[in-house]
């Protein structure tokens, strides 16, 4: 019989106590973190870091390799099979795609972020799938977390192996756990002799999953008189018995991924096969995902290119009334929207990477509001790609060639690039990570006032402390150089735009004090408000990469320099006017009439709205599909690329 795994029942509060101690303490500096203090640490980020030349030489040897080889793959394979062919994983492994940021003593290329983002994006050019492969293998998959927190030993027996093309997976998610990790099922068990843990549960949405031959689990070890317990990682091998893939999954784009459902009855696993310690699952999660996360933008990145490209052919090509469309003022407004921000979301993750590979900097902040923004980003640009494409960007590139037409696959660049939005944090998850991190000096300083069962005596004492700080703190917001016309002279005509940044990151600031003030404890409900908190800092963070990358292409060719800079300047006018709109809404907007509104619907004060179609409850129409639950095409088989 097969087990299962009681969920355990925790309270809002249990459920933020275990994400605070997964949290990492501030000991490295961070210019998204002091820009939202207020303080435009732009010496932080400029120069931008460089990469050394041996680092770029094997990297563009490396690049070149691949891009010859991705040019003689056919992505309507993929996409018709919806299988990623084993011949395709076979020439990755052989190019050493497996093991890009590997060290080279464990058998990988030992290469940093930025090249590693670089071949994310020329793969993904052929095919999403192909990026998401290698990311949930090695981003997120068994080399991040062991590179980070394994032993020697581990590092020897499995890191040689996941460069040789070993898949590996990473496996959090449960059918009822998504973002709240205290409510983690699976459980692992200690033996009687200590030696080894028996894994019990099941694992939902496990990219790679189907073909992995490593895993990556979180499971909860139950404390005990001798044990702390907790969330805690493992290294499991995918052919250990009692585990058994239930099903691959299928979704609205990403065809050819190998996402399933998969069930631990008690695998034994051996103790040594920790990560880390007990108890520290999750920190070592956080982690992960801390650079983990930069394959999402590095993505859509390379799918903002592609998109441009193909609106700049189409736009140019395409007549009506006498013009090409893109010289028509409708249009060319979606070409310049896609133009200036594909080159900020390229300098945004540059930026983020080569901060990643140096290596002084604490990156958490910058890579959450990178993953957030760049998946918000690339899912506008793929829409207004298909609205220049008109009907042909509707229609499949099958049907298209079918028809004798270039077959483009715009829609199904839409269908892919919508899992960005949800997978690596959501954007409702990122902005409340980030909002956390955004405020917490405030929340230090503050102490028990932010404490919602703080009683009046330890709130009137928390708020004497904070008062000390706030008094230092404040009247630095009052000025900085974005009131000196002459600040930022290196930047030319783009110094304007950084001055305005940062003024901005002075009233974020500001606001983000009034927000503090004003609703105090229960600023963390606030969810619409710290939203367009992160949204503003994510904007400002992505016009500074823009002014960045823009400064050191023209330092190294001025020509080409010239056009990065119009690029950036073009992207800034945007992006301020995006800012303006976020301010204004901090405090006129419908939050509260929203609420209500919510509340009621839920309460089902509406139901006679629903009148007219058919009834979902009742398990018809035509979204309901035939099936029962747990049914698999393929059951209780992990399938493997066999090449």
């Amino acid at each position: 019989m097969v087990s299962t795994s009681q969920q355990p029942t925790v309270t809002e509060k249990q459920a933020r106590q275990v994400a605070e101690e997964a949290r990492q303490g501030w000991d490295r500096p961070s210019f998204a973190k002091e820009l939202y203090l207020g303080r435009f640490r732009l010496d932080l980020v400029h120069p931008e870091p460089a990469s050394g030349s041996v680092e770029q030489g094997r990297a563009a040897t490396f690049l070149a390799r691949l891009r010859q080889y991705c040019e003689t793959l056919d992505p309507t394979i993929i996409e018709r099979e919806g299988r990623i062919p084993g011949t395709y994983v076979k020439g990755l492994v052989d190019l050493g795609c497996f093991g890009i940021k590997i060290p080279e003593s464990y058998g990988g290329l030992g290469l940093g972020q930025a090249a590693y983002n670089r071949a994310l994006m020329l793969v993904g050019s052929v095919h999403s799938t192909l990026a998401v492969l290698l990311s949930a293998h090695q981003s997120i998959g068994v080399p991040e977390p062991l590179k980070l927190a394994g032993t020697p030993a581990q590092r020897e027996t499995y890191l040689p192996r996941c460069a040789r093309g070993a898949v590996s997976a990473f496996l959090l998610t449960e059918p009822d756990v998504g973002s709240d990790p205290a409510r983690l099922a699976t459980t692992a068990t200690p033996t009687a002799d200590g030696a080894a843990y028996e894994l019990d549960g099941v694992k939902l949405w496990t990219t790679n999953g189907v073909v992995a031959e490593l895993l990556v689990v979180m499971a909860r070890v139950p404390a005990g008189e001798d044990r702390r317990g907790g969330v805690t990682a493992f290294v499991v091998e995918a052919d250990t018995p009692g585990i058994t893939v239930e099903r691959r999954n299928g979704f609205m784009g990403l065809r050819g991924i190998e996402n399933g459902v998969t069930r631990f009855d008690r695998v034994r696993v051996p103790r040594e096969n920790v990560i880390g310690e007990e108890g520290q699952g999750l920190r070592i999660a956080l982690a992960t995902l801390n650079t983990g996360r930069l394959s999402v933008p590095a993505s859509c990145a390379g799918a903002a290119k592609w998109a441009l490209g193909i609106a700049r052919q189409w736009s140019a090509e395409r007549v009506q009334w006498g013009r090409p469309i893109g010289e028509h003022e409708a249009v060319a407004g979606k070409i310049s929207f896609i133009a200036a921000t594909a080159f900020a979301l390229e300098s945004v993750v540059e930026l983020t990477s080569r901060l990643a590979d140096e290596g002084r900097h604490d990156i958490r902040i910058e890579a959450a509001l990178a993953k957030l923004w760049a998946s918000e980003m690339a899912w506008l640009i793929a829409d207004e790609l298909v609205q220049i494409r008109g009907g042909r960007g509707y229609e499949t590139a099958e049907s298209l060639a079918a028809r004798g037409e270039r077959a483009v696959p715009a829609e199904q660049l839409l269908r892919d690039l919508r899992i960005n939005r949800i997978f690596e944090g959501s954007t409702e998850i990122m902005h409340l990570l980030i909002a956390r991190e955004a405020v917490d000096a405030h929340l230090a300083a503050a102490g028990e006032l932010a404490d919602p069962e703080a009683d009046l005596r330890a709130k009137l004492r928390a708020a004497a402390g904070a008062s000390g700080f706030y008094a230092r703190w404040l009247p630095r917001l009052l000025a900085g150089a974005g009131l000196n016309p002459a600040a930022y002279p290196e930047f030319g005509e783009l110094a304007p735009h950084l001055r305005q940044a940062e003024r901005h990151a002075r009233k974020l600031a500001r606001a983000t004090f009034y927000g503090m003030a004003r609703w105090q404890a229960r600023l963390e409900r606030r969810q619409g408000f710290l939203g367009r908190v992160v949204d503003i800092g994510a904007e400002l963070f992505a016009q500074s990469a823009a002014c960045v990358r823009a400064a050191s292409i023209r330092a190294e060719d001025e020509q080409r320099g010239e056009t990065a800079v119009g690029l950036a300047d073009a992207f800034c006018r945007q992006s301020r006017l995006r800012v303006e709109r976020l301010f204004a809404a901090l405090w006129t907007n419908t939050d509260s009439s929203d609420r209500e509104l919510a509340r009621a619907v839920l309460d089902g004060r509406f139901t006679w709205l629903e009148a007219g179609v058919l009834d979902p409850s009742e398990g018809t129409g035509p979204w309901i599909a035939d099936w029962s639950p747990g049914a698999s095409t393929e059951p209780d088989v992990a399938r493997r690329y066999d090449g």
